[in-house]
């Protein structure tokens, strides 16, 4: 009778990430030889190549491909399992709050596997600005909230998630060397102030000695993509996030780092403090992963 290690399944998902049996093994506290020896189980156990590896690269086959959203399934699923009947009797409501680009690419996932394992907690979830964010929160009408900050003057209490390498982005139309675009007011698009990604932004333009103008503000990042989609002008956004349609410029001035945190009310109840507790480990695991991709 054959079984699946959820463990191995783990090694399998972080290999497909990093490409890299030395930095997948790092995260998982195994030797290479150890994740290699656990990539030959799982081929032994579908009866199939699952890796095209050589001396310097490793790649899924087809077969791999096929099998990895399986496995992310399976591997989501077992924390569900493990999270509901380690705390199975939760409940409560959860105020929830969230910068709204965050929100979309993450949490989705974060927020349906924690409501699955605790399907007593009624969660009610906001997406909008840092400031609104914060200033509801500190009126106490959200219990739990994620921020965007700058890493040296961060709200106080907040707890680091993540730091964001910031990149700046235009439509392909528009991308060109920074010195022909600052001979005239460098056209912006976004978020009304206080925003961390604006003052970025303007910051690095100021000490570049560029002039600026803003010609298209909006709260929302989708309305920001859009915009510069469309060619109105240049933004900042978090590399990770940048969507399709346009293209990060290399040689425009450096941008100091943004930062995720969460904030959390001083007397959580034990629904707040599960959710603030599983959204830590899911971002720090997806933060660990992503920076070992990106190491050479």
């Amino acid at each position: 009778m054959y079984d699946i290690d959820t463990a191995v399944l783990r090694s399998f998902i972080l290999l497909a990430e990093t490409r890299s049996f030395s930095r997948t093994g790092a995260l998982v506290g195994r030797s290479q030889s150890g994740i290699s020896g656990q990539m030959r189980k799982l081929e032994d156990t579908f009866g199939r190549r699952l890796l095209d590896r050589t001396t310097r690269h490793v790649r899924l086959t087809d077969e791999g491909e096929r099998l990895l959203g399986h496995a992310r399934a399976m591997v989501d699923a077992a924390d569900a399992m493990l999270t509901r009947f380690r705390r199975p009797d939760l409940e409560g409501i959860v105020q929830f709050g969230s910068p709204e680009d965050f929100a979309s690419a993450y949490l989705p996932e974060i927020l349906g596997l924690f409501a699955a394992a605790h399907q007593r907690v009624e969660l009610h979830v906001t997406c909008q600005l840092t400031l609104p964010l914060v200033e509801e929160f500190l009126a106490g009408t959200q219990d739990l909230i994620i921020v965007k900050q700058d890493p040296l003057q961060p709200y106080a209490g907040s707890v680091p998630l993540w730091r964001e390498h910031l990149v700046w982005v235009a439509a392909p139309s528009r991308a060109r060397p920074f010195a022909e675009v600052q001979s005239a007011p460098i056209p912006l698009c976004i978020s009304p102030a206080p925003c961390v990604y604006r003052n970025r932004a303007t910051v690095a333009l100021d000490g570049a000695g560029a002039a600026w103008t803003g010609v298209f503000t909006s709260p929302s990042f989708a309305g920001l993509a859009a915009a510069v989609r469309a060619g109105l002008g240049y933004a900042v956004m978090p590399k990770a996030l940048v969507p399709s349609g346009v293209v990060m410029l290399a040689d425009f001035p450096r941008l100091a780092e943004a930062e995720l945190a969460l904030l959390c009310t001083a007397r959580p109840s034990p629904a707040v403090s599960a959710l603030a507790e599983f959204i830590t480990q899911r971002i720090v695991q997806k933060r660990d992963q992503s920076d070992a991709a990106m190491r050479p």
